[in-house]
């Protein structure tokens, strides 16, 4: 009875370990978005016609000015981002997954999707489909030059996951003697040339069906109207804790799930897809408000909410704490308002008030729904901050994207998290920074308490925009490995925006205390996949692990 009672929890320690990495693995790509949204935006948004001659700029903005044709640059260079996010995904997702040699991985992958669409165009062109009208409209695209299906990102992904599994099984195979020179990596991209061909014809017969049904499941999306946009807005809050909330946006965001749009003549899908296509169209008079209902509900609670909850956190912090737990809240009240990283402040009360969470997830929603409802046209390229705010909502004017709306809401806001937040800590008496009996003051944790749990493992309570450890990065590194059961029991290391994102052979063997000695605010769990939370330079550690983990050898 008790293994029969087993499998389902191993099987969703399992199922969390391979999200973990597919969500890590987009991480890659979709750090990309902000620079290419920023040259776009700025490139596209200071070169349309309209806006310049709205202010009387046509001497300094005006077609054939120097700064016309920088500005140009800059739109077309960000816009080649955004049309090659496909092949892009295709690579950073076998990165990611790839457990070693992941170079190899990476070009592999470039290989595939290249031999994937090839077959496919050759196919189209074969049967005819091209311009036969039998398809649905927009199901051909020009990918990367090849005039193929419209896969979008979803194309990228098959390859990237399916490059990965290939890799990880055929790196380090060993070939007769006779043909040993292909062996090991090089066998990597041969084998994945094979194995897309097939997928490629397999792609060609079975997409257009799945198509249908994406373009059925974004309509009945689209048609659920204020309530799917809350339902979208909790969700995605709610996922952050287990580092999963990338793998439930980005097909709203990058496939037809998000809905499609006809832009200049060209079918566009995905909601982030829409809006940058929008907005590098002159044409463009009204952003899409059946696209921006996935990204505008973030403003308000990111610029104006979790500000609030911050001041309520310090106004309930005890007097002799309130310098040092001020400066701390003021950080990541910052960091959340400019930036639109918020796990800083959200992870400071996730587990020290798991309810306090779960409306603030509940508040998220209704902020989608919200400015669903008050028409906001403002889109994003990685957070809701106001840095994104300035370049895609105020710069483009309150005709496009209706963003003032968004100050009335965020005032709101602003009272709400601060009141709700002020009458939970008070009431229920939960300890935020400054409310510790002893110990330091921290916005993560309230590391003493969760060790005091008889039976349980530290829980992360907090991700902060930390100062670096007081351990230099070779002895941090050392710690981490030691944490992590030694160099034998990590199988892979990639990492997210916050945390160092692992997967280990044996998870009994990680020790918490050794990874909070190394400078980390806590530690997630779930099977094999340990997630560490160093907060935002955690790349930097990242790289330093790599570096020592390879002279380790």
């Amino acid at each position: 009875m008790n293994a029969v009672k087993e499998k389902p929890a191993k099987r969703d320690s399992r199922l969390f370990g391979v999200l973990q990495r597919v969500g890590r693995s987009f991480m890659l790509p979709i750090a990309l978005l902000p620079i290419a949204g920023l040259l776009l935006g700025v490139g596209a948004s200071l070169t349309n016609t309209a806006m310049i001659e709205s202010y009387g700029l046509e001497k300094v903005l005006g077609e054939g000015t120097l700064l016309n044709s920088i500005l140009t640059v800059l739109s077309a260079v960000g816009s080649i981002i955004f049309d090659n996010l496909p092949i892009i995904f295709a690579m950073g997702v076998a990165l990611g997954m790839a457990e070693s040699e992941k170079a190899t991985a990476t070009l592999s992958a470039a290989i595939a999707f290249f031999v994937m669409h090839a077959t496919i165009s050759t196919l189209l062109a074969l049967t005819g489909k091209i311009s036969d009208g039998s398809l649905h409209e927009g199901s051909i695209a020009d990918v990367v030059g090849i005039t193929s299906l419209q896969m979008g990102v979803f194309g990228g992904i098959i390859v990237g996951l399916g490059v990965a599994v290939l890799h990880n099984k055929f790196y380090k195979i060993k070939l007769p003697t006779v043909i040993s020179f292909f062996g090991g990596t090089r066998f990597v991209p041969i084998i994945s040339t094979v194995v897309y061909v097939a997928v490629g014809a397999a792609m060609f017969f079975v997409w257009p069906f799945i198509q249908e049904g994406i373009f059925g499941l974004g309509n009945l999306v689209l048609n659920s109207g204020y309530v799917g946009t809350a339902v979208y807005g909790f969700i995605e809050r709610i996922l952050i804790p287990f580092g999963l909330h990338h793998v439930f946006y980005l097909p709203f965001w990058q496939t037809g799930v998000g809905g499609s749009a006809i832009v200049d003549g060209n079918l566009i899908m995905g909601a982030q897809n829409i809006f940058f296509a929008e907005l590098a169209s002159p044409a463009t008079e009204v952003f899409s408000v059946s696209a921006t209902r996935f990204m505008s509900g973030k403003f308000p609670f990111m610029i104006f909410g979790l500000p609030g909850a911050a001041l309520a956190m310090y106004s309930c912090a005890k007097t002799q704490k309130k310098k040092i737990a001020g400066g701390l809240l003021l950080s990541a009240a910052l960091t959340a308002m400019l930036t639109g990283i918020t796990e800083p402040i959200e992870f400071t009360f996730l587990f020290v008030a798991p309810v306090l969470y779960f409306f603030h997830s509940l508040l998220a929603g209704l902020s989608y729904m919200l400015t669903h409802v008050f028409r906001v046209g403002v889109g994003m390229t990685f957070s809701g901050g106001i840095i994104d705010l300035l370049l895609f909502g105020v710069l483009q004017g309150n005709e496009k994207t209706g963003w003032i709306a968004i100050l009335p809401l965020g005032i709101v806001y602003f009272v709400v998290y601060f009141l709700l937040f002020r009458f939970m800590i008070r009431k229920f008496d939960y300890v935020t920074p400054g409310r510790e009996e002893d110990g330091e003051t921290k916005l993560y944790t309230r590391a003493d308490y969760n060790e005091k749990k008889k039976g349980s493992r530290p829980e992360v309570a907090g991700e902060p925009e930390m100062s670096a450890p007081a351990v230099g990065l070779e002895d941090m590194s050392s710690l981490i490995v030691r944490g992590l059961g030694g160099r034998e029991n990590i199988r892979d290391v990639d990492c997210c925006a916050t945390r160092l994102r692992v997967t280990v052979k044996n998870s009994d063997l990680v020790t918490d205390s050794l990874l909070k000695m190394s400078g980390a605010a806590g530690v997630i769990r779930r099977g094999n996949g340990v997630q560490v939370v160093y907060g935002p330079q955690v790349s930097v550690i990242k790289s330093e692990l790599d570096d020592y983990l390879r002279k380790q050898k």
